[in-house]
Formats: C-alpha cells, sequence, structure tokens
C-alpha cells in the first residue's frame, strides 16, 4: 500500500477555537478517508511554557513561543490560525509568503480591505484557504439548501436569521480583545455566521439596512478603572436577496439565558423551514401541500441518508456534536490540499462576510438602505 503524503500542521492559539481545530484534526482522519495523513508538528502560545503543555496536551510534536519562527520552519505546510482576530492578518500574510496552506478562524480580517488583501495573497501565491464557518458543515444546514433548491418549499419569500449568546451579558466581564473596535463587536463576531448561513441557503445578499447598537458603554479595563466600549453588542439587518426574497439577521452577545442560538427560518409559498442550533440534529418542515387538518411543522431527524452523518453514526437519531461539524471543514479542507482542488471555504467567501458586516455597519452609521 503506497502511504499517503503527510500534511503537517503548525497551530497559532490553544483557546477555545485552537482546541475546537485539534479536535477536528483528531476525528477527520479517522472518520474520513483523507488524501493526505496530517501530522501535529508544532503549536505556538504566547510562553515557551504554556506551548510546551499544549503539545503535550493536544499531541504535537513540539511548542513554540515565536509563531514567525514556526512559519518559517520548512517542514510545516498548513498554519491554522485560532489567535485573536486583529492578528489574522499579520499571521495570515506571514504565512502564505512562506508557501503555507493557512486555515484561519472567522472573522478572516477586522476589516474587508485587510480580508481582500490576504485573499488576493493567497490566490496569488496559489495555497489553499480555508475560513472557520464550520456550522455550514452541519447535515442539516445541506438538507435545507437541498429541500429550498429543489423547490420544495415553492419560491422563497421571507427569511430569518438568529445568532445569539450571552457571553457578553454581563456589564461588569471586562473589556477584551473582542471590544476593539479594530476587530469586534457581535455582528462581526458572531452575526458573521448568521450572514454566511443566509447566503448558504438563498444565495447572494443585494441590499443591507443595517442598526449596530451598543448596549454596555463601559467595561472594567483590569487594572481597576474602566475603557469605553465603541463596538456593537447588538447588530441587526434587514436584508435582501438578489432571488427576490426578503429577509433580517441578528447577532447578539448579550442574549441573557442564550449560549448557543444559531438559528433559520425560511418561507416559500409552498412550505417553511426552521432550525435551531440549540437542537441542530433536527430540520423542522412545514408544507402547504398537506391536507387541511394535517399540517404543521414535522421533525426531519439527522440520519445516514444526511451525508456525512452516516460516517459518524450508522442510527438515525442518535445526533452529531459540534467538534464533529469541524473534524467535516477539517476534512473538506484536507481534501482540497489533496486533491488541487476548491476549498469549502476560503479566503475569498471570507472577504464576502467581512464585506456583507462591514456594510450593515455603515448602513447603520449613514441610516439608509445600502447595496452590498
Amino acid at each position: 500500500m503506497t502511504a499517503k503524503p503527510k500534511l503537517r500542521i503548525g497551530l497559532i492559539g490553544t483557546g477555545f477555537m485552537g482546541k475546537a481545530h485539534v479536535f477536528g484534526f483528531a476525528s477527520a482522519p479517522k472518520v474520513f478517508d483523507l488524501p493526505m495523513e496530517i501530522e501535529l508538528a508544532c503549536v505556538a502560545d504566547i510562553t515557551e511554557e504554556a506551548a510546551a503543555k499544549a503539545a503535550a496536551a493536544f499531541g504535537f510534536a513540539r511548542g513554540t513561543a515565536d509563531w514567525r519562527e514556526m512559519i518559517a520552519d520548512p517542514g510545516i505546510d498548513v498554519i491554522d490560525i485560532t489567535a485573536p482576530n486583529a492578528l489574522h492578518k499579520e499571521m495570515a500574510l506571514a504565512a502564505i509568503a512562506a508557501g503555507k496552506h493557512v486555515y484561519c478562524e472567522k472573522p478572516l480580517a477586522p476589516l474587508a480591505a485587510d480580508a481582500r488583501e490576504m485573499a488576493e495573497a493567497a490566490e496569488a501565491a496559489g495555497v489553499k484557504t480555508q475560513v472557520g464557518f464550520n456550522y455550514l458543515c452541519n447535515p442539516m444546514l445541506g438538507l435545507a439548501k437541498e429541500m429550498i433548491e429543489g423547490g420544495e418549499l415553492g419560491e422563497i419569500r421571507g427569511y430569518r436569521g438568529l445568532h445569539a449568546e450571552d457571553y457578553m451579558a454581563d456589564p461588569m466581564a471586562p473589556w477584551t480583545f473582542r471590544h476593539d473596535p479594530a476587530g469586534g463587536g457581535a455582528l462581526a463576531d458572531i452575526g458573521s455566521h448568521a450572514l454566511a448561513t443566509a447566503e448558504y441557503l438563498l444565495g447572494p445578499v443585494t441590499e443591507v439596512m443595517g442598526d449596530c447598537v451598543t448596549m454596555i458603554a463601559e467595561r472594567p479595563d483590569g487594572r481597576g478603572g474602566t475603557k469605553a466600549v465603541e463596538v456593537d453588542d447588538v447588530g441587526r439587518a434587514f436584508l435582501r436577496f438578489a432571488n427576490g426574497a426578503q429577509g433580517s439577521v441578528e447577532g447578539n452577545w448579550i442574549a441573557t439565558g442564550r449560549k448557543m442560538q444559531h438559528d433559520f427560518e425560511v418561507y416559500g409559498t409552498r412550505g417553511a423551514l426552521a432550525f435551531s442550533q440549540e437542537r441542530f440534529s433536527e430540520l423542522h418542515f412545514y408544507s402547504a401541500d398537506d391536507a387541511p387538518g394535517r399540517r404543521g411543522f414535522r421533525r426531519i431527524e439527522a440520519a445516514p441518508e444526511h451525508a456525512p452523518y452516516g460516517r459518524f453514526c450508522v442510527a438515525p437519531g442518535h445526533q452529531l456534536g459540534f467538534n464533529d461539524l469541524k473534524a467535516i471543514e477539517v476534512a473538506g479542507y484536507v481534501s482540497a490540499i489533496g486533491s488541487g482542488g476548491g476549498e469549502p471555504f476560503n479566503f475569498r467567501k471570507g472577504l464576502r462576510i467581512q464585506t456583507l458586516v462591514e456594510t450593515i455597519q455603515q448602513s447603520s452609521k449613514e441610516r439608509i438602505w445600502k447595496p452590498v
């Protein structure tokens, strides 16, 4: 048997998303028949001690406190960036210049201009890129897209999308990198997921009307004082789609009690769909073709018929998890690198989402509809 070529990974950052990426790299080869063998080569953290500890915990060959040294290492093929948002551009451009493939958590960059520079640099260098929008890897979203495109809902009239959590609901929670005007705000941080899902399901948005609101004006700065908050706690937008549908999205990080509400509803002339990330192995479908007295939303449970669910479990209704979606995302990216084909969600697509975010933010400032 011919040995598979190795794909050597260098990870920057070991927080929540860093761990999620590691789980994805660990699971994907066991679930999918990948064209390359994944090797965890190096992890970078803020100190040598932290990096060594992370390397031992996650199974990397070594750790380093110098991400630049890791990028310069010819023994690494992919640089995986899960560092704070404002650092993405510098790290990604350095990796691209070194000829590395780049996997970057969302948002791709604080500004659309930065994201465009990153996308164009990657395309010019011929490297493969991926932006972390793993909610799109859910088989239930794939089913929803299939039903919409197959005409099961008829002509699409309306859409509602929401991504709400409460990790910033406490006004005494400290000011963090997410509050930095250079790369923060609820719309960019989690509203970007709602926007990505909206366009994944219904196609391009052509116009937006935004409303971005700061509800908590200042937060503790960690030094006994406070620091002003300039970014939005809630970002909303009305949307007009190229297919004629209209709708709305919301990104909200002060939604008390919500831990992971990534929801959408789609309304058509013949039916409707409803989905919640809080029960993300289910999709609810209403058909107007049902007989009177028999109408109502019916639950469709994830099953082996909804690829790639069957690779994880042979029984329907047993559910996938958040990290399983990361494994699906990793598998798609590794396959693109191994085959030379298109990436599932590359930097150009990440630029598209940041463009939507900025257009909504500008619309909110000007209080007018803005074309995308």
